[in-house]
């Protein structure tokens, strides 16, 4: 596969950064890493100006900056939720037999960051670390439609919807109208969307503040997908995101359904 040359570097610059325990020069970068003065001089720019590195004005030395620290600790929530939604991923699993995943929203796409795969045979597209595209999966709806409107509308309308099936939303309007469907039921759904022959039902995951921080869906080929089937999944489902977000600090009694905003 084809790579980029200054993201590979800008990587390198980062991952140096991270390995020495004390700051940098821009003398120490350049003899580490053998990179053309002009242009390590930019890729560095780059990195201070985004606040992935820190440039002190008086040492003139570099450490690795505030949003290094906000992906670490964005990458340790993931990893804690993770661990925390197992055990209710499990239960759903062991009920239904299907196979549960629990994602998070980066951008214009969901990230899996936990999977418990069920006992009936399955093929998906997900896997932990992998990211699909938000508006063609239930989980990634369901994320999408907590955002506020004005930062979904930029972010979803900055490129074209990509379709994977023929069931695939690709119209905008036509999305913001199933997103509306999902903030007034709870829920969403995932009619052969992404996967031909496989459906699915997502629900959200809120923390002490209300604010969706996660999905939590199970996957069923659609042959199986009757009526009753999809009744029980939605109610096992339900039950074990609502035993999570409690677990996170989300009161049912006091926030219900999705917040405005």
């Amino acid at each position: 596969m084809e790579t980029v040359k200054s993201a590979q570097r800008v990587l390198a610059i980062l991952e140096l950064l991270t390995a020495r325990e004390a700051p940098l020069t821009f003398t120490d970068i350049a003899g580490a890493l053998g990179y053309p003065r002009s242009s390590l001089h930019s890729l560095l720019a780059t990195l201070v100006r985004s606040g992935w590195a820190e440039l002190d004005p008086v040492a003139r030395r570099y450490t690795l900056g505030i949003r290094a620290w906000q992906a670490g600790n964005s990458y340790l929530r993931a990893v804690d939720l993770a661990d925390r939604a197992r055990p209710h991923m499990e239960r759903v699993r062991d009920a239904l037999g299907e196979t549960v995943q629990l994602a998070v929203l980066d951008g214009r796409h969901n990230v899996y960051v936990a999977k418990v795969d069920g006992t009936q045979l399955l093929v998906l597209a997900s896997a932990v670390g992998r990211r699909l595209a938000a508006h063609a999966t239930g989980v990634g709806k369901v994320l999408l439609a907590d955002l506020p409107a004005a930062e979904r509308r930029a972010l979803l309308s900055a490129q074209p919807l990509e379709s994977f099936t023929e069931h695939t939303l690709t119209d905008l309007d036509r999305l913001e109208e199933e997103l509306a469907l999902v903030r007034a039921r709870g829920h969403s759904e995932d009619n052969e969307e992404y996967t031909r022959g496989v459906r699915c039902v997502a629900v959200p995951v809120r923390d002490h503040t209300g604010r969706t921080v996660a999905a939590m869906s199970v996957s069923v080929p659609t042959i199986r997908f009757d009526q009753s089937r999809a009744d029980d999944t939605l109610a096992r489902l339900t039950a074990a995101a609502t035993a999570l977000s409690t677990s996170l600090g989300w009161s049912p009694a006091s926030a219900g359904g999705y917040v405005a905003r």
